[in-house]
């Protein structure tokens, strides 16, 4: 069977491949999905692959499957793997971290200041696959991106380093780079002005590294030579697509709840009202990863964070039966054991995704604030994940997480719309929006279910 378009999505847990055609007449349709667990313990990510193609042969009926372009997105073997390092915590640390995550990227470390040798040395054992140097606005501090630059060149020189800092330093950070031998990536600076956030170009610059230095996941450069288009951090193929709602849905979240991890994509201004209280500036487009929270990697975290109420309502021996339920669930009992799970990524992730209003007290007095991301303007929540999309109820469950929350957070309210990417196209239609924007926005629309 011949076919435009596969998309495969090789995550922590779980290999997806979804299968689309007419991407080329205008008339896009989303074919079948197939799945199968990661393959990393067996050294090679490719035999996952291979037996969610076959997974997804036997769903259509077919006995092979070709096709005219095949996409792919990643977070296996840790995913993108960064180190973040600038010069003041609430300013261009936070920018720096904004551009990493907003492109993907799994923050390994992140630091402020001139790093000390105790910091090389947790830079070195986290052995990122990119390192982020920031600091200064433009025509401000110096001389810490520069020690800092310097300091890890030396510490890994194999390591690609992104620098997006004080423009100033440009000059000299290429000839640090030079004599080092280090392959060096520059972009606009992340901060280029007090309370001026730039995370754009950052953004799409660390996905390009991403594609460039995949091939260290096992086996990843053997699916290098299978595919015809870009590799995407799944991550940043999610926030691809959240961006591309916004222009349909207005303000948004989309959560996702994974096997290793829970992300939250907010892609938001905030509400107007609000805005003259806000204490930093906060990008457009918002994401926080935690990787304490996954359905299966992190279960024992997960129980942990559960409220005493939560806990009170497990089933005798919830813990050990959690150990016979695989990556994906074989049946509703399983599925059963998995539900109390995702009722808690969800709150504990949207919780440290959303603001609050705080008082300080200044010298002219005490002073309300808005700190954090504030998420009242929006309208629409997406769930996508295998956890959000495979079991019953999730949009239930959504709901009653929002409405157990103290008004002291900047929350969605509760008769947000939340809808649920039933068909699991997400990350999918993020990867391949660059190349048929309206198919991708036309697919995930068709897979957005309202409950």
């Amino acid at each position: 069977m011949r076919i435009d378009l596969i998309v495969a999505e090789i995550g922590s847990t779980t290999t997806v491949v979804n299968a689309f055609t007419g991407l080329k007449n205008g008339r896009p349709r989303f074919l079948g999905q197939g799945m199968a667990a990661t393959s990393i313990v067996e050294g090679d990510v490719t035999i996952g692959l291979r037996r969610a193609e076959n997974n997804l042969a036997v769903t259509l009926g077919v006995s092979s499957l070709e096709a005219d372009s095949i996409l792919a997105t990643s977070s296996a073997a840790g995913g993108l793997s960064m180190t973040v390092h600038g010069l003041v915590p609430d300013m261009t640390v936070n920018a720096a971290r904004e551009a990493a995550l907003g492109s993907g990227a799994v923050l390994r470390m992140v630091s402020s200041g001139k790093l000390r040798p105790h910091d090389l040395e947790r830079v070195r054992d986290v052995k990122p696959r990119i390192i982020m140097v920031a600091g200064g606005v433009d025509g401000g501090e110096r001389e810490t991106a520069l020690f800092n630059f310097e300091r890890l060149t030396e510490v890994l020189p194999g390591t690609p380093i992104l620098y997006a800092g004080n423009t100033d330093n440009i000059g000299e950070i290429r000839k640090i780079a030079s004599q080092s031998g280090v392959k060096l990536y520059v972009t606009d600076n992340v901060y280029p002005s007090l309370d001026c956030l730039n995370v754009e170009p950052a953004r799409q610059v660390i996905q390009t590294i991403f594609e460039e230095h995949i091939i260290e996941a096992p086996g990843m450069a053997r699916i290098l030579e299978t595919v015809t288009g870009r590799i995407m951090p799944t991550p940043g193929a999610v926030m691809a697509m959240t961006e591309k709602m916004y222009d349909i849905l207005g303000d948004l979240v989309t959560l996702d709840v994974g096997g290793a991890t829970t992300d939250v994509h907010s892609v938001t201004h905030g509400s107007e009202a609000l805005r003259d209280f806000q204490l930093n500036p906060e990008p457009f487009a918002k994401r926080t990863v935690e990787g304490d929270l996954g359905v299966f990697v992190n279960r024992e975290h997960v129980i942990k964070a559960m409220t005493p109420q939560e806990q009170a309502q497990l089933p005798e021996g919830y813990a050990d039966a959690l150990l016979s339920v695989p990556e994906i669930p074989e049946d509703d009992e399983q599925a059963k054991l998995i539900r109390p799970m995702v009722g808690t990524c969800c709150r504990e992730a949207l919780s440290r995704h959303a603001g609050r209003m705080v008082e300080l007290f200044t010298a002219r007095g005490r002073r309300t604030v808005v700190r954090g991301r504030d998420l009242t303007a929006v309208q629409t929540i997406i769930a996508t994940g295998g956890a959000l999309t495979k079991l019953s109820g999730m949009s239930n469950v959504i709901h009653e997480q929002l409405q157990t929350v103290g008004t002291e957070r900047l929350y969605p309210p509760e008769n947000v719309r939340v809808m649920i990417d039933r068909d699991y196209l997400m990350a999918s239609c993020g990867v391949m929006v660059k190349a048929f924007p309206e198919a991708a926005v036309q697919l995930l629309s068709e897979s957005l279910m309202q409950i």
